[in-house]
């Protein structure tokens, strides 16, 4: 600044000194305002052009903005310059916006005004150097040891032009001026300027105008004082209490608030407001905030009245819909899990072999007639086939925090995450059982075929697959004129009926099998109609009627299933409609201590209690023919 007139100086704000607001701006926030030239202002004022007093010139330091402050020559910065000067006024504050914050620090920023405050947020920020103006118009700077942070009351003493004559000591301490406690209220205000006194005038008019109410009446010339218990204090002090003016939000500001109020990551007005703050200022002094629909919307008020409260106290709390009860769990279609889960066959068994003698039309294994004379022959050798399936460990793992246990009081969190571990956990292995794990083979968790065998993949020798061929059906009934009355439901009904009626014909499973099919198909069988507009089946149960099978269940992880086989040496993309199965046919073979055990144990060196829920166990069909799968060929 060498070279450039200025009337003051000092640290507009310190870097990485908490400040009283909760924030803390970290260094090189405001590095980019090196030499940037904003506006000086009182207290942060914008309400009226008055409170604009000069500019501020920004130097970056590594401790923080240092400014160079220039008054015009306006009466109120004239008046201002002569209260820096006499030490009135020694704070400085910065209101800043564009900010980039992680919690409460702040990283980055832009400065748009320097103010003169009584007392500011951040420690740091004072006027250090003050400079007085000559007649001759040289410039002598007050040095910045002239403030002094002892907590100690300090006289200072200047030296005498004579060689220690006292008799002037008596006179200079019968002239020198009153202590401060012994100055009465009109020897400081005879002390005051003219301007200073007019300045005066003008703040205790505007303190009993406020304490009317606001009224310019002059017939009203009375203060309104308490009536209770003989107070006659006033209840409006116009030096130390006066109302702080505050921003106001635009309309635009408002637009911006209610968006991000909208974005459901948000969730609410007072969330949006909040960030709207952290995002758009940083003004450090007089606890200055927003202004929302004539609302004050800071918690840190000074109201002589205590008339004024935060806008945000006035929004209610969330309470629970349910008070005391856990929240409501979102999963996948259990129905069919738990089915499954109850209706397979438990063995005591976990390493299972089956054995097969296939003597279907086997011509060497007929019984053949004797003809007197001829020698008897052999009958011809059986095969037997064995299939072994061993177990494997399925587990979930899981550890909550002991913090959390003791502060969660409206619910039993732990019984809570243990439904929802054996939930998973039944989800999983009836997954494995009717469709497979659906992991890759170098998966470390997968769930191996090997060991629990799906059904809807499994040997041809076990599961009967069938196609559903909805272009042959809509040929056979399109010949019958079907399709002047019928739509598609009707057409894949039918198809449907007549698929899993012929694989019933192979069928060899135990009883009568459960359908297992997808929302959807169920949903267009149901919805086929007649040539009245009746539709076919009033009912699920009179559907599964039809099918032949004794229940109907719906599975939606069974929707948009495929599979890539092999058929005339040509891979063909199939996807999976519904699986026929009397669940009594498939085993889960578990030895004791294999069964699912919930384990428990506490880290003491993390404080967490640690869950794992596990069994180990094996699965498959032990019948041959004891299923049946129905699919579609995709691309048909």
């Amino acid at each position: 600044m060498a070279g450039k007139h200025y009337d003051f100086s000092g640290w507009a704000s310190r870097y990485d000194v908490p400040c009283s607001d909760g924030r803390t701006i970290r260094k090189g926030a405001f590095k980019d305002m090196d030499g940037q030239t904003v506006s000086l202002v009182w207290g942060h004022g914008h309400d009226t052009p008055l409170t604009l007093l000069g500019n501020a010139t920004i130097e970056h330091r590594d401790e923080g903005p240092y400014i160079y402050g220039s008054f015009n020559d306006s009466a109120e910065g004239q008046h201002a310059k002569e209260a820096v000067k006499h030490g009135d006024v020694k704070y400085l504050s910065i209101y800043a916006n564009h900010l980039k914050q992680q919690a409460g620090n702040v990283l980055h920023g832009v400065i748009r005004e320097v103010s003169l405050v009584y007392g500011g947020a951040n420690p740091g920020a004072f006027i250090d150097n003050a400079v007085l103006s000559h007649s001759d118009g040289t410039y002598e700077e007050i040095a910045d040891e002239a403030i002094i942070f002892t907590g100690d009351e300090i006289e200072l003493a200047h030296a005498d032009d004579s060689d220690g004559d006292d008799k002037k000591g008596d006179k200079e301490m019968a002239d020198a001026p009153k202590s401060k406690d012994d100055r009465t209220v009109k020897d400081v205000f005879d002390e005051m300027t003219e301007e200073q006194k007019n300045v005066v005038y003008f703040m205790i008019g505007e303190a009993v105008k406020n304490a009317k109410g606001g009224s310019d009446d002059e017939d009203d010339n009375e203060v309104e004082h308490s009536d209770e218990g003989g107070d006659n204090s006033m209840k409006y002090n116009a030096f130390e209490n006066a109302p702080v003016r505050r921003n106001v939000i635009t309309h635009s500001d408002q637009g911006e608030i209610l968006s991000l109020a909208k974005d459901s990551r948000v969730g609410s007005f007072q969330k949006a407001l909040e960030i709207y703050k952290e995002e758009n200022s940083l003004q450090h002094g007089d606890e200055t905030s927003m202004n929302v629909g004539g609302f004050d919307n800071t918690d840190h008020l000074e109201d002589p009245y205590g008339q004024f409260t935060s806008f945000t106290k006035l929004l209610p709390e969330y309470q629970d819909a349910h008070p005391g009860v856990p929240p409501e769990l979102v999963t996948n279609d259990q129905g069919w899990i738990n089915t499954v889960m109850s209706k397979t066959h438990k063995s005591p068994i976990s390493r299972v072999r089956t054995g097969l003698v296939d003597i279907r039309n086997a011509e060497q294994l007929r019984a053949k007639g004797y003809q007197k004379g001829h020698k008897k022959q052999l009958t011809g050798q059986i095969k037997l086939a064995y299939r072994t399936t061993d177990p494997q460990t399925v587990y979930v793992k899981n550890e909550l925090h002991r913090d959390d246990i003791v502060d969660i009081t409206d619910f039993d969190y732990v019984q809570y995450l243990y439904n929802i571990d054996r939930l998973m956990l039944n989800e999983e292995l009836a997954t494995a059982i009717m469709l497979g794990d659906g992991r890759e083979d170098t998966d470390p968790d997968k769930i191996f075929p090997e060991h629990i065998r799906p059904i809807w993949t499994d040997d041809d020798l076990y599961v009967i697959h069938k196609d559903l061929d909805l272009a042959a059906m809509a040929d056979e009934l399109q010949g019958r004129e079907t399709g002047s009355y019928f739509g598609e439901n009707y057409i894949a009904a039918e198809s449907m009926i007549q698929t899993v009626l012929y694989a019933r014909e192979d069928f060899r499973g135990t009883g009568t099998p459960d359908m297992f099919i997808t929302p959807h198909m169920l949903n267009v069988m149901l919805l086929s109609r007649d040539m009245n507009g009746r539709r076919i089946f009033s009912s699920k149960s009179e559907l599964a009627t039809a099918l032949n099978v004794g229940n109907i269940y719906t599975a939606e992880q069974f929707a948009n299933k495929t599979r890539k086989v092999i058929v005339d040496g040509v891979e063909v993309e199939k996807k999976l409609d519904a699986i026929i199965v009397n669940l009594a046919d498939y085993s889960l073979g578990s030895t004791k201590g294999g069964q699912v055990t919930h384990f428990t144990q506490f880290d003491i060196d993390f404080n967490k209690q640690k869950s794992l829920l596990e069994t180990r166990l094996s699965g498959a069909l032990t019948k041959i023919y004891s299923a049946i799968v129905i699919e579609e060929v995709v691309g048909e």
